[in-house]
């Protein structure tokens, strides 16, 4: 991974790289590829795309991290089979990691398996069975590799039920610890046997004493570490050789012989036959033949690559045949489903594009920033949206500052849970109710009340509907604020130079609980206090605690008004940063006013 990083261009941030190896991560793994394919993907979407490869890598990680359907991200047990009877039937086992164990014993050099334990009625063991294996694995009867798979240990090895070798592997099925057997005769052959326990199954070694590795089987490691095999065709004699993993690789009985061009011809893919014909044809004119091709074995499809070259004749006619056959099904396969991917990361961006138009247009419409302080009766008002850093992530955060036909002013401010269109609709229809409501009363709580059985009955309609809220009105002639809360975060109030988060009356958030009750506070209010509402994304961190982040935006306010005494809205909004680049912010803050009070908008930075 750090060798493939240095081709690209470094995130500014350790968060940064986290995202992209998250990415790479869920890439590889929803594909079945390699890491470095991964990650070679990735920077190629990228560069295609012309964007940041931290932008691509957030992309795949909200179009992919979550489970696929009947995905399960558990490592389930190899639950034992029950013996119905001790006859010499082979039994099939299934088993949904087997899969992957086998996929780990094809490229394993020796021999080795899997073995499931049979119990019979009364839960004893009476066997084991085949459930994976390496390709060297033998058995007496001839039988090798996969072909083992589902055959029982007591019927190939009988002498071993009664051995000591029984005793030991019951042993570690029981306690876990592993062992060595051995040394264990086997015709004119002597074994030690390594044994382990895999979940509720044995994992088994063996390895032959006395006998050192030659070049051929050198050349048959090699065969199976690259998967491929060799044949040779000697059409003068019309012999033909195959090396015993081009038959693994076909799935062939080695006893059946190569196959027959007939046979050979059953297997290929007839959407393949042009590139099997443009290969035909550069062979005849004597060129070196390298084709990737695919056949259907066994009901499965693989994809073979197939160098060839010749021996010929004066006239240039064949007379040797030499072919290296390669399965390279995983490569294919995984740059197959890297490309659907792409694919689907593409329209899921122009997807999250549109949608993220849709609930802007409709954010900017429903929530219009004023772009100065405003002036209600006895106090200037000043509003501030940070939105998200990502396009996708449109809030449901929603201010509200208006006049009532009393000449008290209400205020509210509340953020909807979640992102995206039904975020920014749930908030519209918060925001309007509010408003709405507010010509019947302009009681906070009994606001919040009715906001709430809103949020429930919406929660019936979009599942996981909750938000939270305070509602306040503010009495000039006293000054004097009543307010209520819905599981908001407190208010800022900041008074002869210090600011403290007001103490919140209870309150639970909209939309969880049905009658929920909601209960107001008093404050008077001094001409110099400044009050500040605001939602989570001012404060919220996941690198840093909720007080942490509170903390420093109460001492950014003192700095504020300390700095600017006389105008502290306009200084305050420009010095006040959002926590969460992934979060909306919507930050509302007033102060009390005289008459006297001049207009204060030329004062207001912009931004």
């Amino acid at each position: 991974m750090e060798s493939l990083r240095s081709a690209a261009r470094r995130p500014s941030t350790e968060a940064g790289w986290a995202t992209v190896d998250r990415a790479v991560g869920l890439l590889a793994g929803r594909t079945h590829c390699r890491l470095s394919e991964a990650h070679r993907h990735l920077l190629k979407m990228a560069a295609d795309q012309n964007r940041e490869v931290v932008d691509v890598a957030a992309g795949v990680i909200s179009m992919l991290d979550v489970p696929e359907p009947g995905e399960d991200h558990g490592l389930p047990e190899l639950r034992p089979a029950v013996l119905p009877a001790l006859g010499g039937s082979p039994v099939r086992v299934v088993e949904p990691w087997l899969a992957v164990v086998q996929a780990v014993l094809d490229l394993l050099p020796g021999q080795a398996a899997l073995l499931t334990p049979l119990r019979d009625r009364s839960g004893g063991l009476a066997d084991f069975v085949y459930a994976a294996t390496s390709p060297e694995a033998v058995a007496p009867d001839g039988r090798r590799g996969r072909q083992l798979v589902g055959t029982r240990l007591g019927e190939q090895f009988p002498e071993t039920v009664i051995s000591d070798r029984w005793e030991a592997y019951r042993r570690v099925l029981e306690t876990g610890e592993p062992t060595v057997v051995g040394p264990v005769p086997f015709g004119e052959a002597v074994y030690t046997v390594r044994c382990h326990r895999l979940g509720s199954s044995l994992f088994l070694t063996w390895v032959q004493h006395g006998r050192e590795q030659g070049d051929n089987d050198r050349i048959a490691v090699t065969e199976r570490l690259g998967n491929l095999g060799w044949g040779e065709w000697d059409l003068v004699r019309g012999e033909v050789h195959w090396s015993a993993q081009l038959y693994r690789i076909y799935e062939r009985d080695p006893a059946l012989g190569p196959l027959r061009r007939e046979e050979s011809e059953a297997l290929e893919v007839a959407e393949d036959l042009p590139l099997r014909l443009a290969a035909a044809e550069a062979f005849e004119r004597g060129e070196q033949v390298d084709v990737t091709a695919r056949i259907k074995v066994n009901g499965r499809i693989k994809y073979l690559r197939t160098v060839a070259d010749a021996v010929r004749d004066g006239a240039g006619r064949p007379l040797r045949i030499f072919g290296i056959v390669q399965d390279v099904t995983a490569r294919e396969t995984s740059v197959r489903r890297l490309a659907e991917v792409e694919e689907q990361l593409d329209e899921h961006r122009r997807s999250l594009h549109a949608e993220h138009e849709l609930a802007a247009r409709l954010q900017q419409i429903i929530l219009p920033i004023p772009e100065g302080p405003i002036e209600l009766p006895g106090v200037k008002v000043a509003v501030r949206y940070l939105p998200a850093g990502q396009e996708s992530l449109v809030g449901g955060d929603w201010y509200h500052a208006a006049a009532l036909r009393d000449g008290s002013v209400l205020f509210a401010i509340g953020d909807v849970a979640g992102h995206g269109t039904q975020a920014a609709t749930t908030m519209a229809q918060l925001r309007y109710s509010l408003r709405a409501l507010a010509v019947t009363t302009s009681d906070p709580a009994n606001l919040l009340g009715h906001l709430n059985r809103l949020t429930c009955d919406l929660d019936q309609e979009r599942p996981e509907t909750a938000a939270t809220a305070i509602v306040a009105r503010y009495e000039p002639a006293q000054r004097r604020l009543t307010w209520a809360q819905a599981g908001h975060l407190p208010p800022l109030l900041s008074r002869a130079g210090r600011t403290e988060p007001l103490a919140r009356p209870s309150g639970p958030m909209l939309g969880v609980v049905e009658d929920a009750r909601y209960e107001c506070a008093t404050l008077r209010m001094e001409l110099g206090d400044v009050l500040m509402l605001y939602t989570d994304g001012l404060v919220e961190h996941r690198r840093r605690t909720l007080d942490e982040g509170l903390d420093a935006v109460i001492r950014t306010v003192d700095e504020a008004v300390a700095a600017s005494p006389r105008q502290p809205l306009a200084e305050l909004l420009s010095r006040l940063r959002q926590a969460n680049p992934d979060d909306d912010t919507c930050i509302l803050a007033f102060r009390p006013v005289t008459g006297e009070t001049q207009d204060l908008r030329r004062y207001l930075r912009p931004g």
